[in-house]
């Protein structure tokens, strides 16, 4: 193929990539394996190009070596040969000219544009600070220590690999830039360590003790702050933001002890003072999210409420949709995961090609999922859900319809009034954290028309490796992904009103591919198929 059509190709394939966000879907990342696939190619096309023309232009050296030195022993004996002296004057003024245009002859024009071309759809420096947030979550939702993450000790990998000291800095920069001081300290210690083991880099151990030392002073660690600042002053005493920096700590310091003394005069009997931060005994900051301990520990198969109480309530069962006429030959296999709220688990919902097809429809729509804003309602992205969704009509492919009259068939209620069936991938570390199914906002315009979300339907589209369990911290239950089951839950009592317990998250993904898909049955037409109870909270 001739370079400019592999370049129109290739730059076809990739154009709906443009701002595409990859850190967001493992899905869409595989192309960039791809692209950097091609960009190896014609790296190496390239490399062949200059040995060739260097392979030239050495055997011309060698060759003017050999004659040089013979011609420069009798200069005169060797012109004396009017065959040598017509070739001296033709290598100077035509031969040395055609090697000059050989060694100005540019290679790089293929490397050079099919680079120029693919870097418009590389990712973005957004993508890698997203990327580096990604590993900080995993590291801890799933409490991993540095070291454990740098050296690519997870469960379940197929390929291994490891972070050199020049990532840990770049993680470390990251959680730096974002005024997140507790990562800041993990990975700079982390590359620090790497750096003084003798790992090759390039990244300078004062570049290292700069961040680190600043973002324990902002701990409040005083006393390490100096100690390593001092070391930095070591290897670089011309630093000048070192030297400043330490004149600033040992006068806090000394004012410090001012105060202590000031203290105990003050109250003689009162000897005790203020523990020292110890090295490294730095606490994770808390956030927004109250119930993040208990969401995490979830996530990590701890705290899980499954009592033998409860256990003994559960069973598994045929389920034929209540005789619906086409499960009655061939009923799913229904499973209890949860009694109260009831949570049941269907097998053998999609088939394998099912699911392929699914997912090649929905990889090209996919979009950063987005969440409505509680003051505005203005769809928005937000860190705390990151995947990309797409949306699949019936129109779309017939195994769109298909699935869903399957999910109508299996639990009784219509699709008439469902949303469209979302598909979602998950990206690096993907999450949606804790959140409900169903609207609480007086203003979303489907409340009136169609109800609010009655149901949820959650197919899993594939297994996961390490994480991205569906967890509830309210009553303490995590699901976990099998590939071709789904999950069904009520959002609603059937009164209407909203089952609180349900509040329900998406975990990191720690190690494979999460493809999921969900249809949300709504209220309206679904009045007589699931009839109000006696009570508020039946």
């Amino acid at each position: 193929m001739k370079p400019w059509l592999q370049l129109f190709f290739t730059c076809l394939f990739l154009i709906w990539h443009t701002e595409a966000e990859f850190f967001t879907s493992i899905g869409q990342m595989t192309d960039l394996i791809y692209a950097e696939k091609d960009l190896v190619q014609s790296l190496k096309e390239y490399i062949r190009a200059e040995e060739s023309k260097l392979s030239q232009i050495k055997s011309w050296a060698e060759k003017m070596d050999v004659l040089t030195s013979k011609s420069t022993s009798d200069p005169e004996g060797y012109l004396a040969h009017p065959v040598n002296a017509y070739k001296l004057v033709k290598r100077l003024n035509t031969d040395w000219l055609e090697l000059e245009n050989l060694v100005l002859q540019d290679t790089t024009n293929g490397f050079i544009a099919n680079l120029t071309i693919q870097r418009q759809f590389f990712p973005t420096e957004e993508d890698e600070t997203g990327a580096a947030k990604a590993l900080m979550r995993l590291q801890d939702t799933y409490k991993l220590d540095p070291e454990t993450l740098s050296r690519g000790n997870l469960p379940g990998t197929k390929y291994r690999s490891s972070l050199t000291v020049g990532d840990c800095f770049g993680m470390g920069k990251t959680a730096y830039n974002d005024g997140d001081y507790y990562h800041t300290v993990l990975w700079m210690e982390q590359a620090l360590k790497q750096h003084d083991e003798g790992e090759d880099t390039t990244v300078s151990k004062v570049e290292i003790l700069d961040y680190l030392s600043y973002a324990v002073f902002q701990f409040g660690d005083l006393h390490r702050a100096m100690e390593l600042t001092r070391r930095l002053i070591s290897l670089d005493s011309a630093h000048e933001r070192a030297g400043s920096n330490l004149r600033y700590f040992e006068k806090l310091l000394e004012k410090e002890r001012e105060e202590e003394e000031k203290e105990k005069s003050v109250n003689k009997t009162n000897t005790t003072t203020e523990p020292v931060v110890q090295s490294g005994a730095y606490e994770r900051p808390l956030d927004y999210l109250p119930e993040r301990d208990i969401y995490e520990a979830l996530c990590r198969g701890e705290g899980v409420k499954m009592t033998p109480r409860r256990q003994k309530r559960l069973f598994c069962r045929y389920h034929d949709g209540n005789r619906n006429p086409h499960l009655l030959i061939a009923p799913f296999k229904e499973e209890d995961e949860w009694d109260s709220p009831h949570i049941v688990r269907y097998y053998d919902v999609m088939s394998d090609e099912e699911i392929e097809k699914i997912k090649q429809l929905a990889k090209p729509r996919l979009a950063r999922a987005t969440v409505r804003d509680p003051k505005t309602g203005v769809l928005t992205v937000a860190s705390y859900r990151v995947s990309k969704s797409s949306w699949l009509e019936e129109d779309d492919d017939p195994v769109v319809a298909k699935v869903n009259q399957r999910m109508q068939q299996i639990t009784g209620l219509t699709v008439k009034t469902a949303e469209l069936l979302q598909v979602a991938n998950y990206g690096m570390g993907g999450q949606y954290e804790p959140h409900f199914d169903f609207s609480r906002r007086p203003f979303d315009s489907t409340l009136k028309s169609e109800g609010n979300r009655l149901a949820t339907f959650l197919n899993y589209m594939s297994d996961v490796e390490a994480g991205g369990a569906t967890v509830f911290p309210d009553f303490g239950a995590a699901i976990w992904p099998k590939k071709g089951t789904a999950v069904f839950w009520y959002n609603l009592f059937r009164s209407g009103e909203g089952d609180y317990r349900t509040r329900h998250a998406a975990c990191p993904v720690l190690v494979g591919c999460k493809w999921v898909s969900n249809k949300w049955f709504h209220e309206r037409g679904n009045e007589f198929l699931r009839p109000c109870g006696r009570t508020e909270v039946d």
